[in-house]
């Protein structure tokens, strides 16, 4: 026996992240069919937080999808309007859309593969808002962290991390899924070191990348728990 063909339909969304500066309430993005036939989407918006490293996505009317399903033929584009009824207040406020292909009819002996895609909407106060990450190294239960606390009003993004002890040995820190770390949450990245991590109360060498430039410090190892 063999298996049935699967199909699926080429989109694409851009931009890949949208960004509302300090009194915006209004952004499009442009979903294009690139395949050769005609495909319907729908798109929903989510507030979206973090809490024990994970993205936590809840319904929102908060931000209004327009339209919020749309057919589009093969070859062309829909632009669609994201509008956020309220202005932030005090911190950046997080949304997510998600865009979902709607399967078309069932055909005899074929698989429809249909896509989802996740786009993340930052919103700005009015009044200044940047990001504050500090850094450090816990050891718990047998197992070692880098861990990031951003005090900050507004997303981080963190990427590229390189973690070495103070004799100039590398530790391997897993990326995860999501580079972003929101405003007041805690992110934590797990060591795979198991017989070379820092010792408590050491200090080790942190390098990455964020959207606000390259960073370079020494962090602090806790003691172990």
């Amino acid at each position: 026996m063999t298996a049935p063909p699967a199909r699926a339909q080429a989109l694409q969304v851009l931009p890949v992240n949208v960004q509302m500066a300090p009194g915006q309430q209004a952004a499009t993005v442009t979903v294009s069919n690139q395949g050769d036939t005609q495909t319907a989407v729908q798109i929903r918006a989510y507030k979206w937080d973090q809490k024990g490293d994970s993205d936590e996505l809840a319904p929102s009317n908060d931000v209004v999808v327009s339209p919020p399903i749309s057919t589009i033929a093969p070859g062309s584009s829909q632009v669609v309007r994201l509008i956020l009824r309220q202005p932030p207040q005090g911190h950046e406020e997080t949304y997510r859309i998600i865009l979902d292909q709607i399967p078309p009819p069932a055909e005899p002996g074929v698989v429809h593969v249909v896509l989802r895609m996740s786009i993340p909407i930052f919103a700005q106060p009015t009044s200044r808002a940047a990001a504050d990450v500090q850094f450090h190294v816990e050891v718990k239960d047998g197992k070692t962290y880098l861990v990031g606390v951003n005090d900050g009003q507004r997303h981080e993004a963190i990427r590229g991390i390189e973690l070495k002890t103070c004799d100039g040995r590398t530790l391997k820190v897993e990326s995860g899924a999501s580079p972003y770390i929101l405003a007041g949450t805690t992110r934590h990245w797990k060591i795979d070191a198991p017989d070379a991590a820092p010792l408590p109360n050491g200090t080790a060498q942190l390098s990455a990348h964020s959207d606000a430039g390259a960073i370079n410090q020494q962090v602090q190892v806790g003691s172990s728990l």
